[in-house]
């Protein structure tokens, strides 16, 4: 039985934590706020769950890993947390085609969709969607308080909240206060702060979210309505539709920039009008705006993604990638119990 730490309840600590108490290893959870953690990069209403990475075979497989994975964690914690509604990806005409069959020939149920079948979404001129059938909606934060019920109850389990991680080093972690916590194993998954810890390279960004309530008369089409990406004028837009006590979210890399640190949370209303002009959804002065989100995430330096690296022996690292990180976080679980079980084998 080794001794796991994680450092940050996010989706990835928290899903980290269940793998590797299911695997028989004892654990302790530590967040300098509450867990689940409310500023984590994962702590949303919602999140895409998508399996098509158009050009790599290798990552669409591992996606459809980690949505089989989902599925089961969803019966494993009793919780239903997974919205089958799938995900329209817009692309140039041209070009769709040739995405739809890279998707079918990794076995993923895909259909070509044309605009007008989603009328209240704005493509790009002369695009298509790609429908992938299967993909869908993860209820974000009712995938972070299940999880965090199902481990209060493990035995092999301990969650510190209010625990702010002060040092990282092979085998031990230090905690504010004074106290130290042994580990043969640490994952730190803190979010924006990761770099504080270890010595990663990643970049921080800020990015802009409005959550929207549509028309009373639109309503039980966005209930039925899938995720998309590649939206609006620019194809740079996307949204997840409302649904089980959800709203409508709407976002674009147009608003995504790189920032220096978390503090100063902007009130600048710019960024706002930018985002609900950027023609993401039809008539979309007919919707309510009912709240705002400055959320940040980090990302890999070199690669740009979610990566998870080991910076010294038995020291991992995980740079949060906002949505993708979230479906991903049962890939990163699973190598966090491999690396466990190579090092009962070397002992």
């Amino acid at each position: 039985m080794a001794r796991v730490v994680i450092v940050g309840a996010g989706v990835t600590g928290l899903v980290t934590a269940v793998e590797c108490a299911l695997a028989g290893h004892r654990v302790t959870v530590l967040d300098r706020g509450s867990i689940p953690s409310p500023v984590s990069t994962s702590f949303d209403q919602h999140r895409a769950l998508r399996t098509f990475v158009p050009d790599d075979v290798d990552a669409t497989l591992g996606r459809v890993a980690a949505q089989r994975r989902w599925l089961e964690l969803e019966s494993l914690l009793e919780t239903r947390f997974y919205r089958r509604v799938g995900i329209v990806t817009a692309w140039p005409r041209a070009e769709a085609a040739v995405m739809a069959g890279q998707a079918a020939a990794c076995g993923l149920p895909v259909e070509m969709t044309e605009p007008e079948k989603l009328p209240h979404l704005v493509f790009a001129e002369d695009s298509v969607g790609v429908l992938e059938t299967d993909a869908g909606v993860l209820l974000a934060a009712r995938v972070l308080a299940a999880a965090v019920r199902w481990l209060i109850e493990h035995p092999l389990v301990s969650l510190r909240p209010n625990s702010r991680v002060t040092a990282v080093d092979t085998g031990r972690v230090e905690v504010e206060g004074g106290g130290t916590v042994r580990a043969d194993l640490v994952l730190v998954a803190e979010g924006p702060w990761t770099a504080e810890l270890v010595r990663v390279p990643v970049r921080l960004h800020r990015q802009t979210m409005v959550y929207l309530r549509p028309p009373e008369q639109l309503m039980r089409w966005w209930e039925n309505a899938p995720g998309a990406g590649r939206l609006g004028r620019d194809g740079r837009a996307w949204l997840l539709p409302p649904g089980d006590g959800t709203l409508l979210k709407i976002s674009s890399d147009a608003v995504c920039r790189e920032v220096a640190s978390v503090d100063g949370d902007e009130l600048d209303n710019r960024w706002v009008d930018r985002l609900l002009a950027a023609s993401i959804v039809s008539d979309v002065d007919r919707y309510t705006v009912v709240a705002v989100k400055h959320c940040h995430y980090a990302t890999d330096a070199v690669t740009g993604g979610a990566q998870l690296t080991e910076v010294a022996p038995a020291v991992w690292a995980r740079a949060a990638c906002g949505g993708s990180g979230f479906g991903s976080a049962p890939l990163v679980a699973g190598r966090i119990v491999d690396a466990l079980d190579a090092l009962e084998e070397a002992a």
